[in-house]
């Protein structure tokens, strides 16, 4: 393997220019050594034990502690036995979009608790943190000391000229991308790729690298496992390009990786690219130079059209493409998070009139739908904001919770049998529903998936039978629980999707030992379904009940056969 300082040295050249990468290679060098004695000396590799759980720092609420002293008690109470790994949304001081526009990547959100909350948890959970490094809030020191005309500060964020072509940016928002701001230098166009309060990095300024370099090796130190490279597709930016995943940004990313091998081996690069398939697994790079992980993002949308159709045709057919690099690659399968449902990820992947289906599924079932700017000046779907569990089962039908449940369940057990790492959103954990005081309040779509949720109440909605939420964290905990048990849902091991009915989704998993071998089956439609397998089935290690050649699947039901890997 090629020495990581040379490579590193070699990358920054390639970005700055001979002169100026060797500069800052050296003080990159001086940078790591700093931070080397620090950086905690642990392990961390993926099994079949890991399943993600994906929540806010306020994500639970208590008036007599801080939010983060309510999830560690949370967590050590309802989650430990099936939850390993936090995804902790971004928890630092920030001024919208609940918590990704950051004003200090350095400092805990007092509101929230302190650093030794955060190190707390990491002595029972591995954690995520997020690297919002795309923008940093109009209120942050940096771009105040920027308008202020701090030298220092000069080439800190980027300033779009008369000159500067800005017709082929891609836009993930139906927002203006430049906003103006008045400086010391007088009125300045600044690229703004989410909103006017998130003001985009200027990483042409080696200076910006180095500043993020450090806030990511503090992350390491503070006891971060994972990293997760928010909205990374478009951190570099290009005049007359359309600023998503240059090569810039690749190597950026590679980057990272180079300085993760070197001084802390046991931390993982996860990229967030909401962006169409192919484009999203471009992140892998060679499979040894870039991210270990990337987001599953056609999993939620191709989820979604197989529940509510009960077809699950289009995601088989996708999910028999669904190979990683190498063994040390993973996909990070989710089917909800703080954000919405994308559309993009399932272009060529669903026809659009499936996609306008999910559309008014979505919005008859109280949902809303954001759109984004074209560069024709047209607007297009861009994600579907909706709990989980109303877009798969119409508040309105009339229908037993339990059958609702049923759906839910099978949402989820697709997730949790492919190959990869499970992720589960809190509000899919625990069975949540749409928050439209959230929406009303803040006027932002995605609030209707971000409610905060008052521990005590929670509480007694968890502990009392019958609740959509006690019947839906009990058979997800049990499900997940029985995965944690078998070898043959290991991420490393091998994977073979079979196409055996339009309403089931089914997949053989196997350990990488080739020892252990289990048949996935989970029935996407409202009707039962009947099957004749070429070999017998096996034991269900989620009923316990033997399931022969014949098998007849109930409408939403999951199966996990544990056979005989001969057959």
């Amino acid at each position: 393997m090629k020495d990581k300082s040379t490579s590193m040295r070699e990358k920054l050249i390639l970005l700055y220019g001979q002169e100026t990468g060797e500069d800052t290679h050296d003080r990159l060098m001086i940078l790591l050594q700093k931070y080397l004695p620090m950086i905690p000396k642990k392990r961390f590799d993926f099994s079949h034990q890991d399943v993600v759980l994906i929540t806010y720092g306020a994500g639970f609420l208590s008036s007599e502690k801080k939010p983060l002293e309510v999830l560690h008690e949370f967590l050590n109470t309802y989650a430990k036995n099936s939850i390993n790994v936090v995804h902790i949304l971004p928890f630092f001081p920030y001024s919208s979009d609940d918590g990704f526009s950051v004003i200090d990547y350095r400092t805990v959100n007092s509101q929230l608790g302190t650093w030794d909350h955060i190190k707390k948890i990491t002595a029972h959970f591995h954690l995520m943190f997020d690297a919002v490094i795309n923008h940093v809030s109009s209120k942050s020191k940096e771009f105040q000391e920027f308008l202020k005309g701090n030298p220092a500060y000069k080439d800190y964020f980027i300033i779009a000229g008369s000159d500067t072509d800005i017709s082929r940016v891609f836009r993930p928002r139906a927002l203006p991308l430049l906003t103006q701001f008045q400086t010391e230098r007088g009125p300045l166009s600044v690229w703004t790729t989410f909103s006017a309060d998130q003001i985009d990095l200027n990483f042409k300024n080696p200076e910006v690298l180095l500043f993020i370099i450090d806030v990511l090796l503090l992350y390491i130190v503070n006891g971060a496992s994972m990293i997760r490279l928010d909205a990374i597709a478009y951190l570099w930016k290009e005049s007359g390009t359309n600023c998503l995943h240059l090569p810039q940004t690749h190597m950026v990313v590679k980057l990272f990786r180079d300085i993760f091998e070197q001084v802390a081996p046991h931390v993982k690069i996860l990229t967030e690219t909401n962006v169409p398939h192919r484009e999203n697994i471009s992140y892998f790079g060679n499979g040894e130079d870039e991210a270990q992980m990337v987001y599953n993002f056609a999993l939620p949308p191709l989820t979604a059209y197989s529940i509510i159709t009960g077809d699950a045709t289009p995601l088989t057919l996708w999910s028999r493409t669904l190979e990683p690099p190498n063994i040390n690659t993973y996909f990070y399968n989710f089917t909800a998070s703080h954000d919405g449902i994308g559309i993009l990820p399932a272009k060529d992947l669903l026809t659009n009139e499936q996609i306008e289906d999910i559309i008014k599924t979505t919005e008859k079932r109280g949902g809303r739908v954001s759109y984004k700017s074209n560069p024709d000046g047209s607007k297009s779907a861009y994600e579907l904001n909706i709990a989980l569990f109303d877009l798969l089962s119409d508040p309105g039908e009339d229908e037993p919770t339990s059958k609702k449940v049923d759906r839910f369940i099978a949402s989820q057990a697709i997730a949790l049998s492919l190959k990869g790492v499970p992720a589960l959103y809190y509000h899919s954990l625990l069975g949540s529903r749409n928050y439209y005081e959230g929406v009303k309040q803040t006027g932002a779509n995605r609030a209707i998936n971000r409610e905060k949720l008052q521990i005590a109440e929670l509480k007694r909605e968890l502990e009392t039978p019958g609740t959509v939420r006690n019947l839906v964290f009990q058979r997800l905990t049990e499900l997940i629980q029985k995965r944690r048990s078998q070898k043959a849902f290991h991420p490393q091991g091998k994977q073979h999707i079979l196409n055996l009915h339009p309403g089931i989704f089914a997949l053989e998993r196997h350990s990488p030992d080739g020892e252990k071998c289990i048949l996935c089956l989970i029935n996407v439609s409202d009707s039962t379904v009947d099957l004749t397998l070429d070999h017998p089935a096996g034991k269900d290690i989620l009923s316990g009940r033997v399931v022969e050649k014949n098998i007849s699947i109930k409408p939403y039901e999951v199966l996990w056969l544990l056979r005989d890997p001969q057959n």
